[in-house]
């Protein structure tokens, strides 16, 4: 029974203590001669032992002992790999009460098992081939599990009792520490074995250990109140085979507002004891409603004289009258309901708070172990309410709660029920899966029989799946999934009867199997149910859970992120593109279309749970290799297995290969034409700092590296914009090199930027100098120019002015690399998007229109107008940021050139483009074209440099070469530069009349016409004024073409103009007026 008060902190685990001494005998007391089904442990005990999947592991702690045990005194030591020292000492907190105990686990456990923990640590805890020393702060040894110095390999012992993947329970009748850490270890002769993640025992633990006879006889179990029509019995133990005919057990009655003949204190029953059996008990076993249901007491008394309606508390004050209608009382146990005034006649007083696994008055209990009495509460575990333990009932046994065992041994644990055979009644697994996403049975045991349809014993899922001939009602699955750790071994076609205990397993039906027998073999398997994409709702395939299905259409393979973890692959009808890539962010269409896409997908997986599984398995049910290998878009049809519902997804656990298809075969880098290529690309963490953001080893970076110069000497762009480059001030160096190493010398150079700002990362360009060449230094975005651009968050943007060799064009080249969606942005006030832009969306908002005012004032000096946004702006292309940048005049090439469903990047199975190239208005009629190279993004990762997770088998599936060297397709601009405008404008000048006559002194309307042209574009003229020999008063200026002059002798006018074109080229000329003498 656990106690509420024993809810501990973490624990702070000491990490790091090295060097502690081998362990060695402790001093404690030889443990005497007694055997150990009598002979009562003086200190706490190792009950269970927890090795189950992932981070469920746990030891629990057993206080055997009449006293409270302050765990202060004690910690747990771990020995790994067989290390006759120790580095992690895990200190123990609170207290245990008198046979209680104390559960201590990993903090990352999860589900049923951290429910059950009373401390947890963050330190890593055991695996099935590490020993568990309990020891005093003294270092005195108290219990051990395991052979310290000694590594066995995986596991000491065998099958389900052996210390991998299973729980393991102390037997009820070990009452002797190991003390001795040292010495040889088999569970099988402390232990017992239970499957991987069973965790029903923990929070109790049964032991006959110091059990003896009691002096005098003592009320051991009742019954009053149970589900249904309550079964009711009283048992009392004492001497063996003993005649106890003068006893009777009187029920009292404590319900204040009682009646007649029930007042309170009076006895409502009488029971009279007989002769015990062999082992000391009596059973009474009564008819329904003989026992009350609210507060009682229950009186064990000799020679009792009276009655029922005998009234014992005549002033109903809650204590018994002197003198008593007997001879003695021997024992007692009361039950409160928490009833206003209820009373009470006993020292041990079960009420609403007797424990924690109800809110009630316990309707029955059990001394545990049999006859314990120190006249407490704490004597008495509640029995289930449910009944289990009881023929005919599964009840619903949990930790803190004792078995029904009227005329037997008190227990906390189920007995193994009968092995099954063939000829058993079974559960239809249809009523085992119920019409829901639960099972109506959880908790329950059953026996089913079906056929294997699905054979998973080995890769970690330890089990296979069974299917039966259902019940024609749709709304129900035939199939389910059994999990049989070491258990039968079975085949696809075997006919196989199960017992074993129904629970969801993360939302997934399963039946732990207790026991299972082979009936026949060779059976023929149900049709598969065939599915087919889109689903009509989330919930469309839970009829179909465990059961055999095919999915017969041309499905696309959508993702493929952890087909190298875990071999999964999602498909989908057709491909999926990312809603904020294709529609407004918060738009009705974009809603629809997120809705749509989850309804359409479901994942392919591999029959598999163990991580980085050896062989990868290609779709078509063969090793994935180079020569075998997939991209995203290919089809696969036909897919065949088990439907399944594991990591919150609906899943088909392949039994045979589908057809595939390749439509997405990779190429070469695409076509976009024009004399100039500008190229932008996301390198994925290139890093030269071993051990860091990217590669770990220096054969990882000569990996990577070898795929990074491939892909770029590919692309052969004259100008290449880089991310993700380490900003150590010498990455972008390193890479150069190897790429003039890999093409020619001093094919490539680079921009010397040095380190910019604090990230981790920075932004890069590298050019060819034999067709371009810089033009002035580099500059830069951050907040020091405008506070809306958080270089805390952002990269600092860089842009740079080239100067293109063939024709004297410049062009300033922008690269970028804005704040991630899946950063936090809260301590700027910019939470999550609720439109589906993701983390950030208002900072990259902010640094996009910072960005395009920054350009308007030249920040390169360069006097060009014609800038090339590019980069990885980490949002889509109908999203705030691009649609600002689109805003202040930039036309985004990736949506000209390559239209609505362009895509770079694959996220969660959704295609869209992160990764940009805008242009200014003076060069968007210069760009010839635009396009992403589908090298990466469609390419398994399994594929790329890393070796981290890989098996040597994994690892090798690598090219050096172009495909997966990082996760963004490059963007490939084509450029058709215009050259420099050098050629001034032609400009022409006449005036009418050009002669002015007779000199008579008047003011005359003279008007000029001028003409200009340029070759390039258009032309502005400007008058420049009017030169003369005469007074300013003599001449009046209308407009640029209209003017009166004076008519005076010998005056001459000069009118000058100039024409000036786009490229600031001009031409002057001018014309004169001149009045004649006669």
């Amino acid at each position: 029974m656990r106690r509420p008060q024993l809810l501990a902190a973490v624990t702070a685990a000491l990490l790091g203590v090295v060097g502690l001494p081998a362990v060695t005998a402790s001093a404690a007391p030889v443990a005497s001669a007694v055997s150990a089904a009598t002979a009562a442990p003086d200190d706490l005990l190792i009950s269970e032992y927890v090795e189950g999947t992932s981070t469920n592991k746990a030891v629990e702690l057993y206080n055997p002992t009449a006293a409270p045990i302050d765990l202060a005194g004690y910690k747990l030591v771990p020995y790994f790999n067989g290390s006759a020292t120790s580095t992690v000492t895990l200190t123990l907190t609170g207290t245990v009460a008198p046979g209680d105990v104390f559960v201590f686990g990993s903090t990352a456990a999860g589900g049923p098992l951290g429910a059950l923990l009373d401390q947890v640590t963050t330190a890593s805890l055991w695996n099935g081939d590490d020993a568990i020393v309990l020891t005093r702060t003294d270092g005195t040894v108290v219990d051990s599990f395991g052979q310290v110095g000694v590594d066995p390999g995986a596991e000491w012992g065998t099958g389900l009792v052996s210390t991998q993947d299973n729980s393991l329970r102390r037997k009820s009748d070990v009452c002797t520490p190991d003390r001795t850490p040292t010495d040889l270890f088999d569970p099988a002769v402390d232990w017992d074995g239970y499957a991987t993640d069973t965790f029903d025992g923990l929070g109790a633990h049964t032991s006959t250990c110091g059990v003896t006879t009691p002096t005098a006889p003592v009320i051991n179990e009742f019954s009053a109140s149970t589900t249904g029509t309550d079964v009711e019995y009283l048992e009392v133990y004492g001497a063996p085979a003993t005649d106890y005919s003068t006893l009777s057990i009187l029920q009292v009655e404590g319900d204040l507002t009682a009646t007649a003949p029930g007042i309170v204190g009076s006895v409502v029953s009488v029971h009279p004891v007989g002769t015990t059996d062999a082992d000391g008990r009596w059973l009474g076993s009564l008819a329904a409603n003989t026992v009350q249901n609210g507060s009682l007491t229950l009186l064990l008394v000799d020679g009792f004289t009276g009655a029922v309606g005998t009234v014992l508390d005549a002033d109903a004050n809650g204590t018994l009258d002197d003198p008593a209608p007997w001879t003695s009382l021997l024992d007692s146990v009361a039950v409160n309901d928490g009833g206003a005034g209820d009373l009470s006649y006993s020292a041990a007083v079960l009420g609403t708070t007797h424990d924690t696994t109800s809110a009630f008055a316990p309707g029955g209990a059990s001394r545990i172990p049999d006859g314990t009495d120190t006249d407490t509460a704490a004597d008495w575990v509640r029995n289930d309410f449910d009944l289990a333990g009881i023929p005919g009932f599964t009840g619903t046994l949990v930790a803190g709660e004792a078995v029904n065992t009227p005329g037997a041994a008190n227990t906390t644990t189920l007995p193994p029920p009968p092995p099954p055979t063939c000829d058993d009644p079974a559960t239809g697994i249809s009523a085992v899966q119920g019409s829901g996403a639960a099972s109506p049975l959880v908790g329950q045991s059953v026996q089913i029989e079906g056929v294997v349809v699905g054979d998973f014993q080995t890769g970690g899922f330890q089990g296979y799946y069974l299917q039966d001939d259902g019940d024609a009602d749709p709304a129900t699955s035939d199939g389910v999934f059994v999990f049989a750790p070491g258990g039968l071994d079975v085949a696809v076609g075997d006919i196989v009867h199960v017992a074993g205990v129904v629970s969801e397993f993360f939302g997934m039906t399963e039946v732990t199997a207790s026991a299972a027998v082979l009936c026949s073999t060779g059976a023929a398997l149900p049709a598969p149910v065939e599915v087919t994409l889109p689903l009509a709702s989330p919930t469309a395939l839970e009829p179909y859970e465990g059961m055999r299905a095919t999915l017969p259409q041309d499905l696309a393979i959508l993702e493929f992120f952890d087909f190298d973890r875990f071999g999964e692959i999602v498909l989908g009808s057709a491909r999926q593109y990312q809603p904020t890539a294709v529609y407004q962010p918060g738009s009705p269409e974009a809603v629809a279309l997120a809705a749509a896409n989850a309804l359409d997908r479901i994942t392919l997986d591999d029959g598999r749970s163990t991580q980085n599984p050896d062989p990868a398995r290609h779709p078509n049910g063969d090793p994935f290799t180079l020569d075998n290998r997939f991209r995203g878009g290919d089809l696969v049809t036909g897919a065949t297995g088990v439907i399944d519902w594991r990591f919150d997804t609906w899943r088909l656990q392949p039994t045979a290969g589908a057809a595939y298809t390749s439509t997405n075969p990779r190429t070469a880098p695409p076509a976009v034409g024009g004399s100039l290529k500008v190229a932008s690309f996301n390198v994925l963490n290139y890093f030269t700092t071993l051990n860091s953001r990217g590669a770990n080893t220096a054969e990882e970076l000569v990996r990577q590296q070898a795929k990074i110069v491939a892909a770029i000497s590919a692309l052969d762009a004259d100008i290449v914009g880089l991310m993700e480059i380490e900003n150590n001030g010498t990455a972008v160096a390193t890479l150069v090199d190897a790429l003039n190493a890999a093409t020619a010398p001093d094919t490539y150079a680079y921009v010397d930027t040095g380190i910019v700002g604090t990230d981790e990362i920075f932004q890069a360009v590298i050019y060819q100098p034999a067709t371009v060449s810089p033009k002035g230094a580099p500059a830069y975005l951050t907040s020091a120019v405008d506070s809306r651009f958080l270089d805390d968050k952002n990269r600092p943007a860089l842009a740079q002015t080239f100067t293109e060799t063939a024709t004297g064009a410049d062009l300033t080249v922008v690269v970028n690399h804005l704040k991630s969606k899946g950063s936090a942005c809260d301590d700027v006030g910019d939470p999550i998007d609720p439109n589906g832009q993701g983390n950030c969306n208002g900072v990259r908002t902010a640094a996009a229109e910072a960005l395009v005012d920054w350009l308007a004032t030249d920040p390169t000096h360069s006097g060009s107008a014609k800038a090339l946004v590019i980069g990885d702006l980490n949002s889509y292309d109908k999203e705030d940021p691009i649609r600002a940048i689109v805003a202040g005049g930039y036309t985004d090439l990736v949506a000209k050139y390559g239209g609505e469903y362009a895509y770079s990047y694959l996220f969660d199975g959704q295609l869209g483009y992160l990764d940009h190239a805008l242009a200014s208005p003076s060069l968007t009629g210069q760009v010839t074209g635009t396009a992403h190279w589908h090298a990466n993004a469609d390419e398994a990762d399994l594929i790329d440099y890393d070796m981290t997770f890989k098996l040597p088998a994994q690892a090798a599936i690598y090219a050096p070469d172009a495909y997966r060297a990082s996760d963004h397709d490059a963007v490939l601009v084509g450029l058709s530069l215009t050259p420099p405008d050098t050629t001034p404008p032609t400009i022409t000048v006449t005036a009418s009349p050009a002669r002015i006559w007779p000199a008579n002194g008047k003011l005359i309307r003279v008007r000029t016409t001028v003409t200009a042209a340029d070759d390039g574009g258009p032309v502005t003229v400007t008058f420049n004024g009017i030169s003369t020999n005469r007074p300013a008063r003599d001449y009046v200026v209308l407009s640029d073409t209209s003017f009166r002059l004076r008519a005076a002798k010998w005056a001459r006018y000069t009118l000058t103009y100039t024409a000036t074109d786009a490229a600031g080229n001009s031409t002057t000329t001018s014309v004169t007026v001149r009045v004649a003498r006669r």
